[in-house]
């Protein structure tokens, strides 16, 4: 029996606490769960790591969130292979939707979808994978100027 793997940046949020108006949330990364984050996507290091989120009730338990990261990553110039530092930041849009309720129609405009179980969403997990996504996967020293596109 496979076990389920522990987020490194994990902080969940009951439903039942974000009420009809809405709620506003900040999440930040202590040192830790940084350097566990930066095993985790292969970079030398997570320097800093916030996220503000903003949530809204929806039908069905869906909940809606638009969210601010802000970031500064330590990456590997694919050109020099050097470590330089990068800031990232990411404004997104997602819904948690109970787990079994996602949609079965792919929607490229549609917000991703994050299924939540017994309640609880894990906002720490949705924002490291914001942090993936908003990465950059061929990073180059700034001095060495912009990828060329198509490359």
């Amino acid at each position: 029996m496979a076990s389920e793997m522990k987020p490194e940046l994990s902080r969940l949020l009951a439903v039942t606490d974000i009420p009809p108006t809405g709620r506003m949330v900040r999440i930040e990364a202590n040192e830790a769960e940084r350097a566990a984050l930066a095993r985790r996507f292969r970079l030398p290091a997570v320097e800093t790591l916030a996220c503000d989120f903003t949530l809204r009730r929806e039908i069905k338990g869906e909940i809606a969130a638009a969210g601010d990261l802000t970031a500064r990553v330590v990456q590997v110039c694919v050109v020099t292979a050097e470590e330089f530092s990068a800031p990232v930041e990411e404004r997104f849009s997602v819904r948690f939707v109970p787990a079994g309720q996602e949609s079965e129609d792919f929607d490229p405009d549609a917000s991703d979808e994050i299924p939540y179980e017994g309640g609880t969403l894990d906002l720490g997990e949705a924002a490291a994978e914001q942090l993936a996504l908003a990465l950059d996967p061929w990073p180059r020293k700034p001095e060495l100027g912009e990828q060329p596109k198509g490359v």
